[in-house]
């Protein structure tokens, strides 16, 4: 269930690239709208991970993402009905809400029913399973749009959130058998808060931070927004052929993530697995920027998820700086950052277009060389940041297992 609830929301918030084209036709959006309208996403998330990280350890991760499943479902039906970019983003914004608890579930979970050596691993899988709702919104997308219409496709999405967060309350456990959860005492909204500066002001947590602000936005940005409109308006793919390419990068997301999952155990570091990855994604992303041919240009692009799918060594890495009792907290105020740039780059790179005038086919090739470069200063940016973070091995933590009874081999569905 948790791969399940991550699919959902990686479809949402990647069904704006495929569609770009035909929504900026549609619903008549400008380059600023597309890019709002992919990061209103983000800020949605953002703006609910201070109360989910509250509820998290207060109500438990069961019930709160089964309770925001609700607001998902009617942000997939307003997505069908919208009449113009307003109403979009408005949309986009309640789906974000809606799911503003599926990523940050999954390290919470993976944390108390897993080992602290083997979280990345954990994670990874999850996570590298989430790509298939990137891939369902790539060809799948298209062809349904194209047979029944975006909408109505929406309106079926819908009803799949439903039926996800109906079965996640039945089937997850906040817990392992036979474990005793940490005590919760009652605490007041200011209490509450302050958790999340205890989080903050952990030594060390903010320079992981300075790389997790920009480590996902950059998969996010190209996979969500971009690829599809740079690969209409350049190399001069029609709706299935992106759609394949998307696929292809979802793929090569979840090829990734499962490669960099265990690569921290296997070097017994997870700051130089990070650096590695962040340092490949830079120079694909230079290579992009030079403007290639289509032959280079499409594996280029998928490329970028295949480096960038170091990401779950970051959030690992941050999780290993704050404490059990408050994982909730801990892991929304790290995903806070994470989601910050994955609001911030979209936006900043939407206003890029409007520099250069437009070709019959779309936006300039220029715009989207320096779309790539401004992404690639801003994870460098990051990189150096978290360059003079402390590292934290895995044999470090190797004594220091979670409390989780012998034997027990099941995941957090019970299953």
């Amino acid at each position: 269930m948790l791969s399940a609830t991550t699919i959902l929301s990686q479809f949402f918030r990647s069904s704006v690239t495929v569609l770009a084209p035909e929504l900026i036709v549609e619903l008549k959006l400008t380059s600023e709208a597309l890019g709002m309208s992919n990061a209103i996403f983000f800020f949605a998330l953002m703006a609910a991970q201070v109360p989910v990280g509250i509820l998290f350890d207060r109500i438990g991760v069961r019930f709160t993402v089964g309770g925001l499943a609700a607001l998902g479902v009617a942000g997939a039906l307003w997505h069908a009905v919208v009449r113009d970019g307003s109403e979009l983003i408005a949309a986009r914004f309640l789906l974000g809400l809606g799911f503003g608890g599926s990523f940050m579930s999954v390290v919470v979970l993976c944390s108390r029913w897993y080992p602290r050596a083997r979280w990345a691993t954990a994670m990874s899988w999850v996570f590298g399973l989430s790509m298939i709702g990137v891939g369902l919104a790539g060809t799948p997308l298209a062809l349904a749009a194209g047979l029944v219409g975006w909408r109505t496709t929406f309106m079926i999405m819908a009803g799949a959130a439903g039926v996800v967060g109906l079965l996640f309350v039945w089937l997850v456990r906040d817990d392992p058998p036979g474990k005793v959860p940490p005590p919760n005492p009652p605490e007041t909204l200011a209490a509450a808060l302050a958790g999340f500066i205890a989080i903050l002001r952990l030594p060390g947590l903010l320079r992981v931070l300075g790389l997790q602000t920009v480590a996902y936005a950059v998969m996010a940005t190209i996979m969500g927004l971009w690829a599809g409109p740079y690969l209409h308006d350049v190399h001069g793919l029609d709706a299935v052929a992106r759609g394949n390419v998307l696929i292809a990068m979802a793929c090569a997301q979840f090829l990734g993530v499962l490669a960099f999952g265990p690569m921290d155990r296997i070097f017994d570091t997870r700051k130089w697995v990070a650096i590695t990855g962040a340092t490949g994604t830079i120079l694909v992303l230079l290579a992009l920027a030079s403007n290639p041919p289509t032959v280079l240009a499409i594996p280029l692009i998928i490329g970028v998820c295949a480096t960038s799918s170091y990401g779950v060594a970051v959030v690992t890495h941050a999780r290993t700086f704050y404490p059990d009792h408050l994982a909730g907290r801990g892991a929304t105020t790290a995903n806070m950052a994470q989601l910050f740039g994955c609001a911030m780059v979209p936006v900043v790179t939407g206003y890029i277009p409007n520099w250069f005038p437009q070709t019959a086919a779309g936006y300039s090739p220029v715009a989207y060389q320096w779309i790539f470069a401004t992404i690639a200063a801003a994870l460098g940016a990051g990189l150096m940041v978290y360059a003079t973070a402390r590292d934290v091995r895995p044999s470090s933590q190797a004594g220091h297992p979670m409390p989780a009874p012998a034997g027990n081999k099941s995941g957090p569905t019970g299953a």
